[in-house]
């Protein structure tokens, strides 16, 4: 009984390979179908128009503090 150890390493080899391989396309297979369900019952909220309003004066606050805060470290 004659065994060639190199040819059983790289049997090993794409025994391991494969079966990482495999893994892996059934991890993404089911990370898809994951998501695609939680986007059909949980679907993400939509911004109505009026917010947005809200939203300009609070981006202007927050441009002021940190215009502000450069301002303070460029001082010292």
């Amino acid at each position: 009984m004659e065994t060639n150890l190199v040819v059983e390493g790289f049997k090993f080899m794409g025994l391991g390979m494969a079966t990482v391989f495999v893994f892996l396309i059934i991890l993404i297979i089911a990370m898809n179908a994951m998501s695609v369900i939680i986007h059909k019952f949980f679907p993400e909220p939509q911004a109505n128009d009026s917010s947005n309003a809200g939203n300009a004066s609070d981006n202007k606050k927050i441009i002021a503090a940190i215009t502000a805060a450069v301002k303070y470290h460029r001082q010292g």
